[in-house]
C-alpha cells in the first residue's frame, strides 16, 4: 500500500549510494580515506571468520586524520565473535558502509550480550547492509527451557548492534534479522538518527525488540519497517527528546514506552518529551503503550504525543498498564506502581481492534495518571464501536472520540 513506500524507497537510495562507495580508488579520493575489509584479509564465503580483519580495518580508519570510510563489499562476512569498533577517532568522522551481510556465529557469543557495537564513536556513520544474528537456536532453546521435562540452560544472547556513549551518529538503511536478542540498541547517546531501518524476526521469537533506546537524548527515528516477536520501538529509563516518526510495525507488540520500575541501579526513572508521528500497526498484540512494574521504584512518564496512527486487527490498541507482570511470573508482592505517568496525547488514532476493549487506562492506585488527553480517536471492533476502561485516571476529551470515553 501506498504508505509503505516511503521506507522502501529510502532503503534503496541508501543501498544505491553505499554501492557508489566501491568505485576504483581515484573516484573515491574526495571522499576521503579509505579501508576495504577485504585487502585486510576478509573473504566473503560465509565460513572464514573475518573479525580480525574487520577490526584491522577499523583501527586504521579510527587513526586516519582526515574523515575515514569503512568499506563492507557484497557478500556474506562471518563476524564469529563479539566485536567492538572502539573510538575515539581522531577525525572525528568516521563511516562504517556496507553492501554485503555480517553473519553471527552464535555458539561463540554466549558469554557476551552483544555482537556488534560502536563504542565513544563521535560522528559516526553506519549505512546500508544486512547484519544476521542467527538467532533461532537461542530461541529454540529458550522454547524447551520453558516446557517442565527439559533441563536445558541457555544463554542470554546478544543484541546484534548497539550504539554505545556516542554523539552525532547516523543509521542508515541498515538491515537487521533473526537477532537472538533485541536487533538496534541506543544506550548512554545524544544525537543519534536512525533512518530506513528494517527488521525481520519471526512473530514467537522471544525478546527481539527492534529499536530500543535506553539512556539517551535527541534520538530520531524515521521510515522503519519492524516485523519481530516483541516490541517494535521499546524506549527505556532515562529517555528524554525522542522524536519517532514513519513507522511500519507487525507482527510485534508495539511501541512501547517501558518497562520502567523493576530496573536496579536508577534511584529515579523518567522518561519525557517524546514524540511518535505516523505510524502502522497491523495485527500486533499492542499499539501504543505505556507499562510499568508495581512497587517502590520511583520516576515519572512526562510529555508525551502519540499522533497520526492507524490500527488493522491491533490487540490493545491504545493501552497504559501500570500493573504490568508479564505471564504472571515473579511479581512484585505491591502491585501499585510508584511510576506517575502524566501529560499524554493521543491525536488523531484511528483503525480496528482485535478485542472488545481498544482504550485500556489502567494506572496505579498510588500514582494515578493525569493529564490524559484523548482527541479525534476511532476505533473499532467486529465494524462495530470498541470499549474503553479507565481506572485511576484523570483527563479529557476533544473532538470525536470513539469509544466514548472513561476518562
Amino acid at each position: 500500500m501506498a504508505t509503505n513506500k516511503p521506507p522502501a524507497l529510502l532503503s534503496l537510495l541508501v543501498h544505491l549510494h553505499a554501492a557508489l562507495l566501491f568505485l576504483p580508488d581515484n573516484h573515491q579520493a574526495a571522499a576521503g580515506a579509505m579501508y576495504n575489509v577485504v585487502r585486510y584479509g576478509a573473504r566473503a564465503d560465509g565460513s572464514a571468520d573475518a573479525t580480525g580483519p574487520f577490526l584491522r580495518a577499523w583501527a586504521d580508519a579510527c587513526r586516519s586524520p582526515r574523515p575515514a570510510t569503512v568499506l563492507v563489499p557484497p557478500g556474506r562476512f562471518l563476524v564469529a565473535h563479539a566485536t567492538t569498533f572502539s573510538g575515539p577517532c581522531r577525525s572525528g568522522r568516521v563511516t562504517f558502509a556496507s553492501a554485503g551481510t555480517l553473519v553471527a556465529r552464535p555458539a561463540s557469543l554466549e558469554s557476551s550480550e552483544r555482537w556488534i557495537t560502536f563504542e565513544n564513536v563521535d560522528g559516526l556513520r553506519v549505512t546500508g547492509g544486512t547484519l544476521d544474528g542467527r538467532g533461532r537456536a537461542l530461541w529454540n532453546c529458550k522454547k524447551k527451557r520453558g516446557s517442565r521435562s527439559s533441563g536445558h540452560s541457555c544463554p542470554a544472547g546478544a543484541t546484534s548492534l548497539t550504539i554505545s556513549n556516542s554523539r552525532g551518529v547516523e543509521v542508515d538503511g541498515v538491515r537487521s534479522v533473526d537477532s537472538e536478542m533485541f536487533h538496534v540498541v541506543v544506550i548512554q547517546c545524544e544525537r543519534v538518527t536512525l533512518r530506513g531501518v528494517t527488521v525481520q524476526a519471526p512473530a514467537d521469537s522471544p525478546n527481539t525488540d527492534g529499536i530500543h533506546v535506553h539512556m539517551s537524548s535527541h534520538v530520531a527515528v524515521f521510515d522503519a519497517r519492524v516485523s519481530t516477536g516483541d516490541d517494535c520501538v521499546s524506549i527505556g529509563p532515562g529517555n528524554s527528546n525522542l522524536w519517532i516518526e514513519r513507522v511500519a510495525c507487525g507482527p510485534g507488540h508495539g511501541i512501547s514506552i517501558g518497562s520502567l520500575g523493576k530496573q536496579q541501579g536508577m534511584a529515579m526513572e523518567v522518561v519525557q518529551n517524546v514524540t511518535v508521528k505516523t505510524a502502522w500497526f497491523t495485527g500486533t498484540t499492542n499499539g501504543l503503550r505505556i507499562k510499568t512494574w508495581g512497587g517502590p521504584k520511583r520516576g515519572v512518564v512526562r510529555d508525551v504525543t502519540f499522533m497520526d496512527a492507524t490500527m488493522a486487527g491491533v490487540e490493545n490498541p491504545i493501552i497504559i498498564d501500570q500493573n504490568y507482570c508479564p505471564n504472571d511470573a515473579g511479581c512484585p508482592s505491591s502491585r501499585s506502581s510508584s511510576i506517575k505517568i502524566t501529560d499524554v496525547r493521543y491525536v488523531g488514532i484511528r483503525g480496528s481492534s482485535a478485542t472488545p476493549v481498544a482504550v485500556n487506562l489502567d494506572c496505579s492506585r498510588s500514582s494515578p495518571c493525569s493529564g490524559i488527553s484523548l482527541q479525534d480517536v476511532a476505533l473499532t471492533y467486529r465494524n462495530r464501536v470498541a470499549k474503553s476502561y479507565c481506572r485511576n485516571v484523570q483527563g479529557t476529551q476533544l473532538g470525536l472520540v470513539l469509544p466514548q470515553g472513561c476518562l
